[in-house]
């Protein structure tokens, strides 16, 4: 059994994610993202899918990455 890093949930079924030298036990996927994924720069929702990124900064689409000034950044080509 494993400890979720999330929510504390001491689950039979838990899963361990190793990301950037550190290790990481969930009991869900949803307790793992979570945690580990990245937040849009403007709106503030998890980027769950690529998303975007400019000179380091992540956002969850063109959109957002437009409205803080990156004209550049499209959704599509």
């Amino acid at each position: 059994m494993g400890v979720c890093t999330s929510c504390g949930n001491d689950y039979d079924k838990a899963f361990e994610v190793r990301l950037g030298g550190h290790s990481y036990t969930f009991d869900c996927f949803e307790c793992a993202a979570h945690a580990l994924a990245p937040t849009c720069s403007n709106c503030g929702l998890r980027i769950l899918g690529h998303g975007v990124e400019a000179q380091g900064v992540m956002f969850c689409s063109g959109s957002c990455a437009r409205v803080q000034g990156h004209s550049e950044l499209r959704d599509r080509v």
